[in-house]
């Protein structure tokens, strides 16, 4: 009956793979100190270095769900260059994706001594990505020629490209993420191209005691289906004894919508993606962990689990004296 669930779905599953998951997903790991994950131009950005570990899981009561596990570190490099790497292994069922990154970023001081942020940044990732389809277990007691029985396997190239302004507690990032279209003939039903995505987000830390507000903003649009975003977070910071707690929430909205049939009658195009996603973090010395749930709401949810994510994070190489003199949690180490 799973087999049976799976091969129904498999159609859907291929879709959100392909036009809205080419690539490392964007979830919410971001909020954790991670912004190098998403943009490029964030390799580097301060006096020191980052290392991020993450793992997410989707439906703990789904045999086969969508999981996704990363890992990331970015260094400066001499005065205005940074540099980072990348790993991650996405699946999704019989669907996988595998792969590398590899940043160089290059930042300019407007104005100020080093120890004052205000910082122009550009930054270009290179990637090879191994993805995956697995049927060697669909069956079909009547042959299909779309199905071919065996693990296909296809790799591509793509390219991401980002820009980065932070002043102090202010920042706001922009970024093209695959901007190849690489077309490959992994499905034999069809070739695919990757999805162009557009990213942008600002936010600005408020308070400069042992007490701090963050909210920000990232919007979302994918070129090719028009499928456009927003998340609208807010974090708090306290300063205590042994480091820095923090918490927030984050709510993420789409703004297109889907007709769907009740009761005989065509509904509105109401059917619109809707997640809250709490998370709550620890600073201790150079070491950070968080971890992340989101709730999906409204009328297109599979199941009633969430999404687990933690990360785990260190940071490396800064002296306290070379720290950036502001409240900025994603450029300091």
């Amino acid at each position: 009956m799973k087999k049976l669930l799976y091969f129904l779905l498999l159609p859907l599953l291929l879709c959100s793979k392909l036009y809205a998951q080419e690539g490392i997903p964007v979830y919410f790991d971001y909020l954790a100190d991670n912004y190098y994950l998403v943009y490029p131009s964030m390799a580097g950005i301060g006096q020191g270095g980052k290392m991020r570990l993450t793992a997410r899981q989707q439906w703990f009561d789904v045999d086969e769900a969508p999981n996704l596990q990363t890992f990331n570190a970015h260094f400066r490099v001499g005065e205005k260059s940074g540099v980072g790497a990348i790993l991650f292994n996405d699946a999704n069922g019989f669907h996988s994706q595998t792969g590398f990154k590899g940043t160089y970023a290059h930042h300019l001081q407007l104005a100020g001594d080093f120890r004052t942020l205000n910082q122009l940044s550009f930054g270009l990732s290179a990637g090879v990505i191994l993805s995956s389809l697995d049927e060697t277990e669909f069956r079909s007691v009547i042959p299909d020629p779309i199905i071919s029985g065996v693990k296909n396997t296809t790799s591509y190239f793509n390219l991401d490209l980002g820009a980065s302004y932070n002043y102090l507690e202010f920042y706001a990032h922009a970024a093209i993420l695959n901007i190849l279209g690489s077309g490959r003939d992994l499905y034999t039903a069809a070739e695919f191209d990757n999805l162009r995505r557009y990213l942008l987000s600002a936010g600005y830390v408020f308070g400069r005691g042992d007490f701090r507000v963050e909210p920000s903003v990232l919007f979302q649009m994918t070129d090719f289906t028009r499928e456009r975003t927003i998340d609208i977070n807010a974090k708090a910071y306290k300063d205590v004894g042994f480091g820095t707690i923090w918490g927030g929430l984050s709510y993420r909205r789409s703004f297109d919508g889907a007709q769907f049939i009740s009761d005989g009658s065509v509904e509105p195009q109401n059917q619109r993606l809707q997640l809250f996603t709490p998370i709550v973090g620890v600073n201790v010395n150079r070491f950070l962990f968080s971890y992340n749930y989101s709730y999906q709401t409204g009328d297109i949810r599979f199941a009633d689990g969430g999404f687990h994510q933690i990360t785990i994070g260190y940071d490396l190489g800064e002296q306290p004296e070379n720290r950036y003199d502001c409240y900025c949690p994603a450029a300091n180490y």
